[in-house]
């Protein structure tokens, strides 16, 4: 304080000296206060909200409920803490109403698009067709939502890179969540049998594979389809149901009964086709020898 009081006497200052604005009077002393009113309010702010949150967490409170709840608690705390710092300082709130006109003019034509991502950050938090732990699938990304912040989603894509998506991309644009009600998910392996092979005898087999698998849903139950006359194979499609919730749970499942069918069929005698082709001959070859020319002496 001593310090402050020899710095205002450099200045012919006191902390009773009345500052005016229009017919706003402020002293230096309320002047100097704000800030410090602003500051510690922050730092109690954060603290509480944290401690919230540790209180929250405790009681297996959803995570997106959370954040919700601590973005609301932020936002209504911190008005708190300005208006008493302009109480302190006995600036009336009709003082900034001009001025808060122009910033408020100014912010919607310079940050139309932080204030569209903003609101959208908010409809995604209070909807709630995107959760946190939700599995997503963004045009060519895929990945799980860590976070729904203000401006932008968090997501980590399934080779942990992570990626910022804005709010409002997330609410305009075409959105895959897999996650939205529940994890099931519908899958598919394909095998081509050589011609020639029981076709009745691969189906029972495909069957028995897909319903011996212990990820495999019995309900909806699994089904193989005769797909198709290939160029090289009977082609056999085996659809099943999962209780998946990322890309890399299919690829295991898919790639158990692929190693599972290709045992089976092996103990079987049946051939898992690959690419050939028969080529056919005309056995009426003329071999045709050039005439020999008499040499000119």
């Amino acid at each position: 304080m001593d310090e402050i009081n020899a710095f205002l006497d450099k200045l012919h200052l006191t902390l009773d000296t009345e500052i005016k604005w229009g017919e706003v009077s402020v002293s230096v002393g309320e002047l100097l206060l704000a800030p410090l009113i602003l500051l510690l309010g922050f730092l109690v702010v954060r603290r509480l909200a944290e401690h919230l949150r540790t209180q929250l967490i405790r009681r297996d409170v959803d995570a997106n409920l959370i954040q919700l709840i601590i973005r609301a608690f932020n936002i209504v705390a911190m008005v708190v803490v300005a208006l008493t710092a302009l109480e302190v300082m006995n600036v009336p709130l009709t003082a900034f109403a001009f001025i808060s006109g122009a910033v408020a003019i100014g912010i919607g034509f310079g940050a139309q698009t932080i204030i569209n991502n903003f609101i959208s950050g908010w409809i995604l938090m209070w909807e709630r067709p995107i959760r946190i732990g939700d599995f997503l699938e963004v045009a060519d990304a895929r990945g799980r939502v860590e976070a729904i912040d203000a401006r932008s989603t968090r997501i980590r894509r399934t080779d942990g890179v992570h990626l910022l998506i804005p709010n409002s991309h997330l609410l305009e644009n075409t959105v895959v969540n897999w996650t939205l009600v529940d994890n099931l998910a519908r899958s598919e392996v394909k095998v081509g049998v050589a011609y020639g092979s029981p076709v009745k005898r691969v189906a029972e087999l495909f069957q028995e594979i897909m319903e011996a698998h212990p990820d495999v849903l019995a309900d909806p139950e699994p089904a193989v389809f005769f797909e198709d006359f290939g160029d090289s194979a009977l082609l056999f499609g085996g659809y099943f149901w999962v209780n998946a919730i990322t890309e890399k749970d299919l690829r295991k499942i898919r790639s158990d009964l692929r190693f599972a069918i290709d045992e089976v069929f092996n103990e079987n005698d049946i051939v898992i086709a690959f690419p050939q082709r028969d080529v056919h001959l005309n056995g009426a070859l003329t071999l045709h020898q050039p005439e020999q020319r008499e040499a000119v002496s």
